[in-house]
């Protein structure tokens, strides 16, 4: 399943849960899909902030010190 078809699916069943309500194993696959999104935001993110490189007034580039606690 791809990130777009989860996203859906998550949508579909967010939806759902406010129109008629989900059965015990659609809230865990909710859950489920969820922190899989999650995740994949989190490492999508933190690998741009690693490719960051600041431009100093005076023409250097430097790489901001890594203070994330995995």
């Amino acid at each position: 399943m791809t990130m777009e078809e989860k996203v859906a699916r998550i949508n579909e069943l967010y939806h759902k849960s406010k129109n008629e309500g989900l059965t015990g194993e659609e809230k865990a696959e909710q859950d489920a899909l969820r922190k899989e999104y999650i995740k994949s935001f989190r490492n999508n993110l933190r690998a741009t902030l690693e490719n960051v490189s600041i431009l100093e007034p005076d023409g250097t580039v430097t790489k901001p010190h890594r203070n994330i606690k995995n």
